[in-house]
């Protein structure tokens, strides 16, 4: 039989029974939203190892190299920025990268190159940063097209190299390159040089990221050198929405497959290739990862599966092991 209930009644009640649940939260079921998980490219196993998460966490001990590591920037890098003048701390490239290999005794020397100037420039530049600070010691360079030109075309003699590792270096080139000089297209090129001028930034770096430029001029007069090993990774990157690189990324899919936004994985494979790093964007790989990202992700279960410092250490660590 079923009982009325007064109105009144069911007023009163109310309130207590939402107390009851807020004082006791087991008693509602939360769900919390997780980001629909985006599947790899099936053409990234076919060829290479695809390293998922063997960066994710420092581990206990790592090889120390004999002889230093040499790190030198890439385009549009520095080595220390100051943008208030020298009274205040400067902006590090390599940030924590430098002070985290050292701190394990590994010798570390941070070249500096023009940020954009041409390679032939630019490689000049890092021989005479590496005999300065180097002092004629041997070294392993971790860089990239400037690097393979230093050793292959000047061959400095007072510069000894022992190995060469590049991290999505575009020793192919990039699409997305090509793709940004159709858009401005020939009549408007030399206005953006002259105005890039005008900012103070050399522009001998850019057409030579092409595709065309590395197949037919500088990968054919630029050949590996007998004693010297290189190795290279790659990086695969699969952007959310709000990415810088989704456009990049986009274009560079279509054209040349798997890539990290800024250089695909098929242009990263030089020398002995050592594998590709799964969903890491060009700024992850010199640590320029954004921390509120992480953060947003940690809250929603997911767990950090790349740490910059945790990577540039079992390089050092592949390094001492090979008697480098």
């Amino acid at each position: 039989m079923r009982l009325p209930v007064h109105r009144t009644a069911l007023r009163r009640r109310v309130p207590t029974l939402v107390a009851t649940k807020l004082r006791h939260p087991a008693l509602f079921h939360v769900t919390a939203y997780r980001p629909k998980q985006q599947t790899q490219d099936p053409r990234l196993k076919e060829a290479e190892e695809l390293l998922e998460d063997q960066f994710a966490l420092l581990r206990p001990a790592y090889e120390v190299p004999k002889n230093p590591i040499i790190l030198a920037h890439g385009l549009l890098g520095f080595d220390e920025w100051h943008i208030a003048g020298q009274k205040l701390p400067g902006i590090h490239y390599w940030r924590g990268i430098t002070e985290s290999l050292a701190e394990k005794g590994v010798e570390v020397i941070t070249a500096t190159v023009p940020p954009s100037g041409s390679i032939e420039k630019r490689a000049e530049m890092l021989a005479q940063s590496i005999e300065r600070k180097a002092k004629g010691k041997a070294v392993n360079i971790i860089a990239g097209l400037d690097s393979r030109y230093m050793i292959s075309r000047l061959q400095p003699s007072n510069v000894r190299v022992l190995s060469l590792t590049t991290i999505a270096t575009p020793h192919r080139g990039s699409a997305f390159a090509d793709y940004l000089f159709r858009r401005i297209g020939a009549t408007s090129l030399p206005h953006l040089y002259k105005t890039l001028a005008y900012f103070g930034l050399e522009t001998g770096a850019f057409e030579q990221l092409t595709m065309k430029y590395m197949a037919e001029s500088f990968n054919p007069r630029t050949p590996n050198v007998d004693g010297i090993a290189y190795y290279s990774y790659g990086a695969t990157l699969r952007p959310r929405i709000t990415s810088v690189f989704r456009k990049s990324h986009s274009v560079m899919q279509e054209a040349e497959g798997p890539n990290d936004g800024l250089v695909s994985v098929k242009s990263a494979k030089w020398g002995t290739y050592k594998g590709t790093l799964d969903d890491v964007s060009h700024l992850d790989l010199i640590n320029w990862t954004n921390k509120l990202r992480w953060w947003i992700w940690e809250l929603t279960g997911h767990r950090k599966h790349f740490n910059a410092i945790a990577f540039y250490l079992a390089i050092a660590d592949m390094l001492a092991k090979e008697g480098l």
